[in-house]
């Protein structure tokens, strides 16, 4: 049995309209290849936007 957490690791989600790094949350690399894309809250926009897995995982 593989040990828990072994195929998750940390990605930065940023803001698609502002480009503020907002939200640091765990994906399963195995199971999601492409890159992350949900709707989240910007508190420098003061909305919901669209925030993006980016590049540079920091």
């Amino acid at each position: 049995m593989a040990k828990k957490g072994e195929a998750r690791e940390l990605v930065t989600l940023k803001c698609s309209v502002c480009n503020e790094r907002n939200y640091r949350v765990e994906k399963n690399k195995t199971n999601t290849k492409d890159r992350l894309e949900l709707n989240k809250y910007c508190n420098r926009c003061q909305k919901h936007t669209l925030h993006k897995e980016s590049k540079d995982n920091k």
